[in-house]
């Protein structure tokens, strides 16, 4: 098949970072295997992004990057712009970016007057309220992996605290009127149809429900580097080690883990390791304390990524709580080092943890979600033969979600849009 010239919108794109950030490199350096990738991204990624290409990371060859200049209206990762950015003014952050988007398009429109491309890709943000303007151009165009649809469950909401509960009720309302009514992203699927990639199975459905339109699921995020030799152990008589990772925020939903640990027997040894901060921190850690657990729970903070992942290595389970997610990025690190995952049954770890490398909790009441929780933990506490077999598929199931098999089907997707353009 012959290499496609391929514009790609990625505001978020930076070879040396987690998250969106993440998401966008490993995507572009992906699909720059089999095709000609010039990337228009955010200004403040420039300087990490040249030392990248520098050390040829990626070659140079392949992707071409250009930035879009700096306006003091565009986000960058300053302090103020981080507190917008988690705090409920988070829409003043939804603004700049769609400013940032316009602009976008003019430098869109000025270099496929230059180089005359075959398809274009909306890639990050993955959120679809934020389809930008590049399906404007008249060459086919494939948006995604995209997530956001879907909502925070109701029947959570009041778990989540005061502000909490305000915010992600607020989100859900705003969530639902935009699928109704917001223009942009409607459009762009209808431009975009059969080349919509949906992040998880559950966003496949709600695209499907509100627009009418079909779409290829892939996993937004893929396997960190470092995948472990050999998955973890747990040595007679040791005690039972926890981790959980992710930003301290409301719906990240750590004390539903908090809750379900305070109510396992007494003679259960167990120790439970907190990666992250943020503006739940203290709250939560006031949490431990009532619960008379907090002995037993290590706050980390944040810890350089290569000894986040050496932590993980030496977990014997990983439990996620996020009620509002795609698919975390953490989930994979996981099972990157063979650990188990406990999680909520929805978002996309529906799609990535199976019966051979985790369990999945029903979302129903929050009380029954904790109760749940907690026999699970236990489950795998009483029975190590069974969890050293989760463990085992961990690093199976990881192999599923690998860079080369995204890229082979993203490849596929490309040629499709560019026959059904004709």
């Amino acid at each position: 098949m012959r290499k496609l010239k391929v514009l790609v919108s990625a505001y978020a794109c930076n070879p040396y970072k987690g998250s969106e950030e993440g998401v966008g490199w490993g995507w572009v350096k992906a699909i720059a295997k089999y095709h000609e990738i010039y990337v228009i991204t955010a200004a403040y990624h420039s300087e990490d992004i040249e030392r990248a290409l520098s050390e040829k990371i990626v070659p140079s060859s392949q992707v071409k990057f250009f930035y879009v200049p700096h306006k003091y209206w565009h986000y960058k990762p300053t302090t103020g712009w981080k507190f917008i950015e988690n705090s409920i003014f988070k829409l003043i952050m939804n603004y700049a970016y769609r400013l940032w988007q316009r602009d976008a398009y003019a430098l869109a429109r000025e270099l496929h007057g230059q180089y005359h491309f075959d398809l274009v890709h909306q890639l990050t943000y993955v959120g679809f309220r934020f389809p930008g303007h590049l399906w404007k151009l008249d060459i086919p165009f494939v948006w995604g992996p995209i997530g956001g649809l879907e909502n925070t469950p109701w029947r959570f909401i009041p778990s989540l605290g005061v502000v909490g509960s305000i915010y992600y009720a607020g989100r859900n309302v705003l969530n639902s009127f935009h699928k109704r009514f917001l223009a942009g992203p409607t459009m762009a699927f209808k431009k975009a149809k059969g080349g919509i990639i949906a992040a998880t199975e559950g966003i496949r459905r709600e695209i499907l429900h509100w627009y009418g339109v079909d779409s290829e699921v892939i996993c937004e995020i893929g396997p960190p580097p470092e995948v472990a030799d050999s998955h973890s152990l747990r040595k007679p008589g040791e005690k039972l080690k926890l981790a959980w990772s992710g930003l301290h925020l409301a719906g990240k939903a750590l004390p539903l883990l908090l809750k379900a640990l305070e109510v396992l027997p007494q003679s259960l040894d167990w120790q439970l390791d907190i990666l992250g901060q943020g503006p739940c921190t203290e709250k939560w850690q006031r949490q431990a304390k009532k619960l008379s657990i907090n002995n037993r729970c290590m706050w980390h903070g944040w810890l350089p990524r290569s000894e986040a992942i050496a932590l993980m290595h030496q977990s014997h389970i990983f439990v996620i709580t996020s009620l509002k997610d795609l698919t975390s990025t953490v989930l994979l690190e996981a099972l990157s080092q063979g650990v188990p995952v406990v999680c909520p049954d929805h978002c996309g770890f529906s799609n990535v943890v199976t019966e051979d490398c985790g369990i999945r909790i029903p979302i129903e009441l929050p009380h029954q979600f904790v109760f749940d929780l907690s026999t699970a933990i236990r489950s795998l506490a009483e029975n190590e033969e069974e969890r050293r077999r989760l463990a085992k598929g961990a690093l199976h199931r990881i192999r599923n979600f690998s860079w080369e098999k995204k890229a082979e089907k993203v490849n596929e997707i490309y040629f499709a849009a560019c026959e059904k353009f004709r």
